[in-house]
């Protein structure tokens, strides 16, 4: 009787960890070590560039994946894994090809400058994992069909505000962020002349949802579990 009541404890306790590790679909490590990332990631960024960085598409993000974990939303989830997977990937390949000495298109060149501090290029190799970890989540969760139009209107939002309101091109802006999210065009030091800036703003609204964002909808739709 006794061995059998000690044995029903040892259980108890093993069932109880395991319980506690893997609540919920997505696991307490994840969590924490995501939350922990953030809470080291959020006041240095602060402190070095400013609180208008965290207006860049990879960085508001950052934080709604930080909710969509705690919450375990589909939906915040998948407006993460609509708006950024494709641009994270881009730069994946990018900086892949950087290593390499054949830079593609300058998305991480900053990653090789020396001159940067060490410690912040490290902390933006988040760029290189938060795509597939977008992906893992998704798989887990369900992908939500609401994310693509809720993530536009998001986009749409974040790049009016930068438009108007933030900083543009400035041939050495020092840490400032400027020209966030390209609405001033391709290059940080100058803005595009190509055509007029309300042009290339209204491209922008309507080509990232088209070239962007729709084609990993589509094909998250078709590859993972439908949310509930």
């Amino acid at each position: 009787m006794r061995d059998a009541q000690e044995a029903m404890a040892v259980e108890a306790r093993h069932g109880g960890a395991s319980a506690f590790l893997s609540a919920g679909k997505i696991g307490w490590p994840l969590k924490l070590a995501y939350t922990a990332f953030m809470a080291v990631l959020v006041p240095v960024y602060w402190y070095y560039y400013g609180p208008t960085n965290f207006l860049y598409f990879c960085d508001v993000a950052l934080f709604l994946t930080l909710a969509g974990i705690w919450l375990e939303s589909p939906l915040l989830i998948s407006m993460c894994a609509v708006g950024i997977v494709a641009s994270q990937l881009l730069w994946v390949v990018d900086f892949v090809a950087n290593l390499s000495g054949v830079p593609l298109v300058g998305m991480t060149d900053y990653m090789f400058k020396h001159e940067n501090s060490l410690f912040l290029r490290g902390l933006s190799l988040f760029h290189g994992w938060i795509p597939f970890l977008l992906l893992y989540l998704t798989w887990k969760l369900g992908y939500d069909r609401r994310g693509f139009p809720a993530w536009t209107v998001l986009a749409w939002a974040l790049i009016l505000v930068c438009f108007f309101f933030m900083p543009p091109p400035h041939p050495d802006p020092g840490l400032t962020p400027v020209n966030i999210n390209y609405v001033w065009g391709p290059n940080d030091i100058a803005a595009q002349t190509f055509v007029h800036p309300y042009v290339w703003v209204a491209g922008l609204m309507i080509g990232m949802p088209l070239l962007l964002f729709a084609p990993v909808h589509y094909l998250l739709m078709r590859t993972m579990p439908r949310a509930r």
